[in-house]
């Protein structure tokens, strides 16, 4: 992942940024905190990778409310569950629900879905997106700037960590579904 940001600057964050709001299960904590290295290595501006970051996430998120809204999963037993699940949270707290999940890691992920299920309006849906992405990719990019050096040192163990943490919470997620059902 970290190659896409060397060979391809901000370019490479949008790219890494887009699957991982798409519901494709790329840890966004790693790019992010890459981006804020090669911020402190001077290959791009802070600004640029916060833009970069938050408008790959914006288009994910765009790409999977539009999943979300043809309804194609909800026959899905694991996507129909999490939509069920994060949808029921859309109608009690209403749009607010998808600006709390862009803060919440794996959430983050798969709110648009049940988003688009739900048909939040889609302005509202871009507003809310676009601050909570923006709000989560300063802040771990912040973070990767303030490691600086560091980062060589955490790299891959974190993408490891981080991976594993997001395929037993999906695994977590099936069984769950399949013992509701």
């Amino acid at each position: 992942m970290t190659e896409a940001i060397e060979q391809f600057g901000a370019l490479g964050v949008f790219l890494l940024m887009v699957p991982e709001s798409a519901c494709i299960p790329i840890p966004s904590e790693v790019t992010l905190l890459f981006a804020g290295f090669a911020v402190h290595a001077g290959w791009m501006s802070l600004p640029l990778a916060i833009v970069a970051a938050t408008g790959g996430n914006l288009v994910g998120s765009l790409l999977a409310y539009g999943v979300g809204a043809t309804g194609l999963l909800e026959g899905v037993p694991v996507a129909g569950a999490a939509i069920d699940r994060w949808g029921g949270l859309i109608d009690r707290y209403g749009r607010r629900a998808v600006l709390i999940a862009r803060l919440l890691p794996l959430a983050r992920t798969f709110v648009s879905l049940p988003a688009g299920t739900r048909r939040v309006p889609l302005v509202s849906f871009v507003v809310l997106t676009t601050i909570g992405c923006a709000l989560w990719a300063t802040g771990f990019i912040l973070v990767g700037l303030l490691a600086g050096n560091a980062w060589t040192a955490v790299d891959g163990v974190l993408g490891r960590v981080l991976l594993g943490v997001g395929l037993v919470a999906l695994v977590l997620t099936f069984v769950r579904a399949q013992r509701s059902a």
